[in-house]
């Protein structure tokens, strides 16, 4: 080997490492690492024809040491009724929050850097007019945060959702219980579906469990809650607008039964989000073999508990059929604390019409067998119900 050779092989064996570390290092880096939270908000009704919704968004910068520009930020309102919303008009207002910039009476969002660890706001005021009835019927405002990430990523335009309830019902009424079990002839329980607000990611579940659930329940009453609406309470939901599909999850949707919520390519690439490309390949390949032994669901197994959990869009009651919702986490804790902080017993469940009833989590000594028998009619229903909380009395305690 000459030594023309031997430097040239170290050129491209220099060239080549350097490549791979700068590569790493491009992967490992957070891109725009910016984060919006939800907000905290308050509804005032300032006369009979008039509410105002104000709130103020918080805008991160996660990173360790690059600076985030927002150059853009826009807010579009979408108000959800009992009724028609034609008698009812609204106007929403920002300004910016800087720490060190005064805001604009018109309106203006000034560029703003936000440093390693630092934080901007946003305040948002929605006035709301019209009749009082249909004032009364406003139900919920759903909030499209467009705004501008510029920095070590480029600039991508993005879309936070924030959706605020404005009214909430009368915890001490009572809705009505009915008999739970096997047959009406045989009941293991009495069961009572508990209405609530719309539930969103600004709840808490306990909380909503205490000021909903308390009201009605006596020592011994088991609290359930729906699976889709704890995940909703953790955040756990995304536009698919800001799902990119991949090609993987383009491929292999298309062998999925139209029903499932996997069938759709945002619906796949949000399970390959969640526990990689790997995994769900793997799973999509061993589910094919075991098929092929006369065994079905192999693909569920292999890819995890999230796989079964995952709804895609239409799948729960406004506007949260715009939207994947993903399977809840950490049930064991939530149950947990349900139990220690208001003296029940619960479980997360995830039930359905077809009197499919799976446990995902239950307090010590609550028996599935119970609960399954309990929640087999899907007292809590799959509609707009809006009842994500069934209160069990067993039988021998009535």
């Amino acid at each position: 080997m000459t030594l023309g050779t031997i430097v040239g092989l170290g050129v491209l064996a220099l060239v080549g490492g350097t490549a791979a570390v700068l590569e790493q290092q491009y992967r490992r880096r957070p891109g725009n690492g910016l984060e919006v939270d939800q907000g905290q908000w308050q509804c005032s009704k300032l006369n009979d024809r008039q509410v105002q919704l104000r709130g103020t968004l918080t805008f991160t910068n996660t990173t360790d040491r690059f600076e985030i520009m927002i150059p853009e930020v826009k807010v579009k309102t979408k108000l959800l009724s009992k009724a028609s919303l034609q008698g009812v008009t609204w106007k929403t207002q920002t300004q910016n929050q800087h720490p060190d910039t005064p805001s604009r009476p018109d309106q203006y969002w000034y560029a703003y850097i936000v440093k390693a660890h630092k934080q901007t706001q946003l305040l948002i005021t929605i006035d709301m007019e019209g009749e009082p009835d249909d004032l009364a019927a406003l139900q919920t405002a759903w909030l499209r945060v467009q705004y501008v990430a510029y920095g070590p990523g480029g600039r991508t335009p993005r879309t936070h959702h924030v959706i605020v309830p404005l009214q909430y019902p009368d915890p001490q009424v009572t809705g009505t219980w009915r008999l739970g079990g096997e047959s009406e002839a045989n009941p293991v329980a009495k069961v009572l579906p508990i209405y609530t607000h719309l539930l969103t990611a600004l709840d808490n579940p306990v909380e909503v469990i205490q000021r909903y659930v308390a009201p009605h329940a006596q020592p011994g009453d088991i609290v359930t809650m729906g699976e889709t609406p704890l995940a909703i309470m953790q955040g756990r939901y995304h536009h698919p607008s800001t799902i990119k599909p991949g090609p993987l999850a383009r491929r292999i949707c298309c062998y999925f039964l139209p029903t499932s919520s996997l069938a759709t390519a945002c619906g796949m690439q949000t399970l390959v989000d969640l526990v990689g490309a790997p995994r769900v390949f793997f799973a999509f390949v061993g589910g094919v073999l075991l098929r092929l032994v006369g065994q079905r669901g192999g693909f569920y197994q292999l890819a995890g508990e999230q796989a079964r959990l995952i709804d895609d869009v239409t799948g729960t009651l406004p506007p949260y059929d715009q939207f994947i919702v993903l399977g809840p986490t950490q049930v064991e804790q939530v149950v947990q604390e349900i139990e220690q902080r208001t003296g029940l017993k619960a479980a997360i469940v995830d039930v359905n019409d077809l009197k499919a009833v799976k446990v995902l989590a239950a307090s010590p000594g609550v028996s599935q067998d119970f609960l399954t028998a309990a929640l087999r009619s899907n007292p809590a229903g799959n509609a707009d119900e809006q009842t994500p909380i069934v209160l069990l009395r067993p039988v021998s305690q009535s």
